[in-house]
């Protein structure tokens, strides 16, 4: 049986600063993760999406 948790990463769609890795539950959610998330560059909270 595979593991169904994989590492994603998480992207600030405004500077396309790669910021964040988590876990996700691709047969759960298969759909792109997206979270309101603090970005270090930009400093302030923007959206991040998920990444390969």
């Amino acid at each position: 049986m595979a593991a169904q948790r994989v590492i994603i990463t998480l992207e600030c769609t405004d500077c396309r600063e790669r910021n964040y890795s988590t876990t996700k539950n691709k047969r759960a959610n298969a759909e792109k993760l997206e979270l309101s998330k603090f970005c270090w560059r930009c400093r302030k909270h923007s959206k991040h999406k998920e990444t390969k």
